[in-house]
């Protein structure tokens, strides 16, 4: 039933992003951690990864009228997109470069998609600061000790909000069986 739900209203969300444009925004906080991670893990760097990123938004955005519902959730798509714009990448850089990039190209499977977006949301749900930790330390990469002085905490007291959140993750990802 959750499932249903989530599902209707990210198609009116669509909806209403393709008839008022500023709208989209909610569908990008919805799905950026979803795409990020994906690019992120197929980019060598962090910046390409932004650049990626912000390319696939940015295409999204301008194609979201011909976006045509079908059922699957709405990070599937943008996650064709991104495997696109990677791939568009490497080209380039292929023939800027001779050697061609080692790393293969591989949409995932449906399961994993909607796995990661699970997640995302869990991550969604934390209190404040665990999130807010939780960003910071896996989707910004930064250390205990940026993120401690960042939020003007003991390192004891990010590590002790990051082990609170990846538990509370644990348990809610397990009993969702996802």
């Amino acid at each position: 039933m959750k499932a249903l739900n989530q599902t209707a209203n990210e198609r009116l969300l669509i909806e209403a992003a393709k008839h008022d444009p500023a709208r989209f925004a909610d569908l990008y906080s919805r799905n950026f951690h979803v795409v990020y991670a994906y690019v992120a893990r197929r980019t060598a760097s962090r910046e390409e990864a932004e650049d990626i990123t912000s390319e696939v938004f940015h295409q999204a955005l301008a194609n979201l009228k011909r976006f045509e519902w079908r059922g699957a959730p709405f990070a599937a798509w943008l996650i064709r997109i991104a495997s696109n714009a990677i791939a568009d990448r490497w080209k380039l850089q292929s023939r800027e470069a001779a050697d061609p990039p080692d790393q293969e190209l591989s949409d995932p499977s449906m399961e994993n998609v909607e796995r990661k977006a699970e997640l995302f949301q869990l991550v969604d749900r934390l209190p404040q600061n665990q999130r807010r930790v939780i960003v910071l330390r896996f989707a910004e990469q930064k250390s205990i000790r940026e993120i401690a002085q960042e939020m003007k905490r003991t390192e004891g007291a990010i590590k002790q909000l990051q082990f609170r959140a990846l538990e509370k993750l644990r348990a809610e990802m397990e009993g969702a069986n996802v």
